[in-house]
């Protein structure tokens, strides 16, 4: 039963990001802000701190995979971005402390990181036209201000579960 959980788990923040996005009228924001869920790539790096960092990575792949055929006109850029934004993250807390404060910061220049790429990417095959100010102001301060909530809200139940698995082996 366990070892269907996770996956299913993950699944349903693939979803909930996208219902997200519909539930939440853009006229709440008088249209100046874009926030863009990254709940499942958080779970994920949790996952990876808390978890398995082989498991993440694979469910990055897959899922980052179902990202691009899902959602994107490039098909290969979450497929490889969100592995290694999980590799980066983990890098990085090899030297860092783990603690709840250090692991929401790395997490969130992780998130950053993710939506810099994307920004460049869509403005280096002229599907975006704002510039850097704009598009940091409207839509990656209010992003990582979202997944901020999401991770405080989340960080707790989902660090529990984590190690609980990997205590039961069924992450090995």
């Amino acid at each position: 039963m366990n070892r269907f959980f996770l996956p299913l788990l993950l699944f349903v923040f693939f979803t909930v990001e996208s219902i997200f996005v519909q539930l939440l009228p853009s006229e709440f924001f008088y249209g100046k802000w874009i926030l863009v869920p990254r709940f499942l790539i958080a779970v994920l790096l949790l996952l990876a701190m808390y978890g398995s960092q082989k498991y993440a990575i694979l469910y990055g792949f897959a899922f980052g995979l179902l990202f691009d055929i899902v959602y994107t006109e490039i098909i290969g850029i979450y497929l490889f971005l969100f592995p290694l934004t999980i590799y980066l993250v983990m890098r990085a807390m090899k030297i860092l402390q783990t603690n709840a404060l250090v692991v929401t910061i790395v997490m969130l220049a992780g998130i950053a990181l993710l939506e810099l790429v994307i920004y460049k990417m869509n403005s280096f095959i002229n599907i975006t036209d704002i510039g850097m100010k704009e598009f940091a102001n409207s839509r990656l301060l209010p992003t990582l201000c979202l997944n901020l909530i999401f991770i405080v809200a989340s960080f707790y139940p989902l660090k529990r579960y984590f190690e609980k698995l990997a205590e039961q082996e069924i992450l090995s």
